[in-house]
């Protein structure tokens, strides 16, 4: 195993090795625009770190781990149209620098591809790749359905904000994992403890978010702490704190995510009272806890030396490393 600097500096190599210039090229020019934007390349990192721990070798895990950051950044650009956002990792989206058609049929290109580049694997590992990808795509969609669905509900239950995320953000991450297992012929045991892995420590990774977005330190946390409570997202905390409250607190907190006032700092000060009051901020906090310990229970598990462990515990205790 190596450090997961590494894997970076492979995957990126690999990566502009495929970036070529084709016609029609408002097709492709945005392909090749939105994967160059860079990011923390950590599903496909995963993917290579995995194919490593089970011992076939990261160079044979390069294209499935390039299919998922094709996928990962498709789902962006559609993403992107969908919230009308206009600017992804510093720089303008995809739809705003050419246009929404081309940003629909450019993502479209990039779902395609990323199954084209499972055709170099054999036929064994092409079919369980190829079952696994679908399976995690179409879940990825229903994520960001669910997710779509809940600003308009007033109804959402913990365990439907639980599916939500976990499709959404958490089996991306797994399907990394497990299929750099796949491509080293790991046991079906094994592939589906480092699934469970990579599962369970995205929920957790999701949760902690949503506790930062609220209680997080703006200097480092990198977003607008409050964010989630300016758009009346419904997040763990807060289906949390309706969860634990009182009728007049769940009526404090139900009348404060309907309103936008013109300052929003007195919303979010107000909102946080009543996580606290409730019990809300310290169940959050032990969620966290409680998936991170599933996913390092599911690695522990794993029939490898531990030695051989210890760069997928460093990566999980350094992912999870921001004060909670």
């Amino acid at each position: 195993m190596h450090p997961i600097a590494f894997y970076q500096e492979a995957f990126i190599k690999h990566l502009e090795g495929k970036i070529v210039e084709k016609e029609p090229k408002n097709l492709y020019e945005p392909i090749n625009y939105i994967l160059g934007l860079g990011g923390k390349r950590l599903r496909p990192v995963l993917t290579l770190m995995s194919a490593d721990f089970f011992g076939g070798g990261f160079k044979n895990a390069l294209n499935a781990a390039l299919a998922i950051e094709v996928f990962h950044n498709f789902s962006l650009v559609h993403d992107d149209i969908m919230d009308d956002a206009p600017i992804r990792r510093g720089q303008a989206t995809v739809h705003e620098k050419w246009d929404i058609n081309t940003g629909i049929l450019s993502g479209d290109a990039m779902l395609i591809n990323s199954y084209q580049l499972f055709e170099s694997y054999k036929s064994g590992s092409f079919h369980q790749l190829v079952a696994l990808f679908s399976k995690t795509a179409i879940e990825v969609c229903e994520g960001q359905q669910y997710d779509v669905d809940f600003e308009t509900r007033d109804d959402v239950t913990l365990l439907e904000y639980l599916k939500m995320i976990e499709f959404k953000t958490a089996v991306l991450v797994a399907c990394a994992l497990k299929m750099g297992a796949i491509v080293s012929g790991a046991s079906a045991e094994n592939q589906n403890l480092i699934y469970e892995f990579g599962r369970n420590l995205g929920i957790a990774f999701q949760i902690q978010d949503d506790y930062l977005d609220a209680f997080g330190d703006p200097q480092t946390f990198g977003k607008q702490v409050g964010g989630d409570i300016i758009e009346n997202k419904k997040t763990y905390l807060y289906l949390k704190a309706l969860e634990k409250s009182s009728k007049e607190e769940r009526k404090q907190l139900s009348d404060l995510f309907s309103i936008q006032p013109t300052d929003p700092s007195s919303k979010i000060e107000a909102v946080k009272e009543v996580f606290e009051r409730t019990g809300a901020v310290e169940e959050t906090a032990n969620a966290i806890k409680a998936y991170t310990r599933k996913a390092f229970e599911a690695l522990e598990t794993i029939d490898l030396p531990k030695e051989q462990k210890d760069v997928f515990v460093k990566f999980g205790e350094d992912l999870m490393q921001r004060a909670v």
